[in-house]
């Protein structure tokens, strides 16, 4: 029976959910329109804006006429706009001033990104989102005690910006940890908010230990690699055995950014009831999938969240304005970049995520990556869909599990007619013979990826896999020494050369 307490949130979810679901139906069965809806919208309220005004909007009357008007633009192009915002310029890019700019985690480029947060951005697509995936977990498991209990959601670093006080910049997660609704707040763990995002990461992840584990927690949502250490400090310093002993209500697992399922073995171990995980897709410029099943592998695309979207296709992806497809065009399993225009403030933003569709109707999609985060050293396409599907394949098969890796390309000759794949992998438990394990991947490789198959075949112009073994905790004193401990940092999966991965050897080797 649900608590006394749960009950005022159970009733608010079932309201939210009953009013919210004809919203999702109508944009399930008229996607088109709602999305020109969404744009004819954006338009409307920000053509008197700074930006508005100077790519004339007054003019744009559809979607042809709104490409005609504005070219694709990458985050340097919106730049200066975003530095007069910043600044505490109103109507720039939104009207009105706007306060929080979200930091990127910079996981695959050194370009630290400042991410305009509006007010109709933050409430009408972060929390909406937030709103939404609770509600649609509530309708698929009606029995559940959820909202009884304490949600501990990790947050990032907030920091005040050089020369005005009134803007703050910081993790998506601190701005939206900072300003959440009633309804999240009441039930967050642990409580003084402020004083935690001011913490570092050390002295952040002793005072989540010491008070959470006092609440009866039963939504986690973060980066999986932070959660689990969270997880396994919490069972070491209460001495139990698994996370159900202390937290036995915790069933849900809210998580976005990087792939679960390399991740779901080491939640099984320290677990003795079954959690359920819930993706979603909460990107720093905005709120764009959610888990919409039980169990479901992709991510109902959220078609209104005054997000409008274009898309282009992979071979388009290194020209400056290539033409964009609207949903109309898209088709199944078949990779495009994503394009945004937004209620942040965002024109035609090239987002340089990857996606497939796994569904049009309604449309459903897979993160599958970055445009930039692919080996292609013989034309074998290496993609990171392609190397999470054959990492946990090959695990799973020599019975051995990963804390963390990554992987780079390396050529042995000076024209570069051949090279191979430099992976560095930290084991949890190691493989019974890692030549072996390397042979299993190279398989699982070229089952999942044909043009990677033909290039490795006679060895040639692809060679066999290299596995360097990481002593263990070394990516965590890589991040450390990086002073990229906790938040929304990850480690890039895919590399475009091996620098990095020299530079952790290096002080793996200085360690």
């Amino acid at each position: 029976m649900i608590s006394s307490i749960g009950k005022p949130l159970n009733n608010f979810f079932s309201w939210y959910l009953e009013k919210r679901m004809i919203e999702i139906e109508n944009f399930k069965s008229n996607p088109i329109v709602v999305q020109q809806e969404t744009l004819s919208n954006l338009i409307s309220t920000a053509k008197s804006t700074h930006f508005g005004i100077s790519n004339n909007f007054n003019s744009i009357s559809n979607e042809r006429s709104f490409k005609s008007a504005i070219p694709l633009r990458k985050y340097e192009d919106f730049k200066p706009y975003i530095d007069k915002a910043k600044n505490g310029e109103a109507n720039i890019l939104w009207p009105g001033k706007v306060k929080w700019f979200a930091q990127s985690s910079g996981t695959s480029s050194n370009t630290i990104k400042h991410i305009p947060i509006t007010i109709d951005s933050l409430k009408k697509c972060h929390y909406k989102g937030g709103k939404d995936l609770l509600s649609i977990y509530y309708s698929n498991n009606p029995n559940t005690q959820l909202f009884s209990g304490k949600h501990l959601i990790m947050g990032g670093n907030e920091n005040h910006l050089p020369g005005n006080d009134k803007s703050i910049s910081g993790d998506l997660s601190a701005i939206i940890m900072k300003n959440l609704p009633w309804w999240c707040e009441w039930r967050r763990s642990p409580k003084k908010i402020k004083s935690l995002l001011e913490k570092n990461w050390p002295e952040k992840l002793k005072y989540i230990v010491e008070y959470s584990s006092k609440d009866d927690v039963q939504i986690i949502a973060g980066v999986p690699s932070w959660v689990l250490i969270i997880i396994n400090e919490v069972i070491k310093e209460n001495e139990i055995n698994d996370i159900h002993e202390i937290w036995p209500s915790l069933e849900l697992y809210l998580h976005g950014g990087m792939n679960i399922s390399p991740y779901k073995k080491k939640f099984q171990s320290i677990s003795s009831k079954k959690i359920n995980f819930y993706q979603n897709y909460n990107a720093t410029e905005g709120f764009f999938g959610l888990q919409s099943e039980n169990d479901a592998e992709d991510m109902l695309l959220m078609l209104d969240y005054g997000i409008y979207y274009e898309f282009i296709t992979k071979d388009h992806w290194d020209k400056d304005q290539p033409l964009t497809l609207t949903l109309e065009g898209v088709e199944l399993n078949t990779p495009y970049e994503v394009v945004i225009s937004t209620n942040g403030g965002l024109w035609r933003y090239r987002l340089e995520d990857t996606v497939i569709f796994t569904s049009v109707n309604p449309f459903k999609i897979k993160v599958i990556g970055r445009t930039k985060q692919f080996i292609n050293i013989a034309g074998e396409e290496l993609m990171i869909q392609h190397v999470e599907s054959a990492i946990k394949k090959a695990s799973e098969k020599c019975l051995c599990s990963i804390n963390e890796y990554t992987v780079a390309p390396v050529f042995k000759n000076v024209d570069k007619s051949i090279g191979f794949h430099y992976w560095l992998i930290e084991f949890c438990e190691k493989p019974a013979d890692l030549s072996h394990f390397i042979s299993i991947l190279d398989l699982e490789l070229q089952k999942v990826n044909i043009d990677y198959k033909s290039k490795r075949e006679n060895n040639y112009p692809l060679n066999r896999p290299v596995i360097k073994e990481a002593r263990k905790n070394t990516f965590y004193k890589w991040l450390e020494s990086q002073n990229k401990l906790g938040g929304q940092n990850k480690i890039l999966r895919i590399n475009e050369t091996k620098d990095k991965i020299d530079e952790i050897l290096e002080m793996e080797n200085t360690d």
